[in-house]
């Protein structure tokens, strides 16, 4: 589902980085949220590619579905 998130506990000790590399998905999804264009993010780390951002921001949007429950 995520082929560009991974999880490996010797890199950034296991948080979710893109692919493989030490770059956080939580600091992509920061720079954007704090209005950094993806230009901007894309010149700031050069290995990554357009497709890493939009996976890191998929991924955020389906850590935070929550299941609304009435009583």
């Amino acid at each position: 589902m995520f082929d560009r998130i991974t999880f490996n506990s010797k890199i950034m000790g296991g948080r979710a980085c893109i692919r493989d590399m030490r770059i956080p998905v939580s600091v992509i999804v920061g720079q954007i949220a704090h209005g950094a264009t993806w230009e901007e993010v894309l010149e700031g780390y050069p290995d990554l590619e357009r497709g890493d951002i939009q996976q890191a921001l998929e991924y955020a949007a389906w850590l935070t579905h929550e299941e609304v429950r009435t009583a």
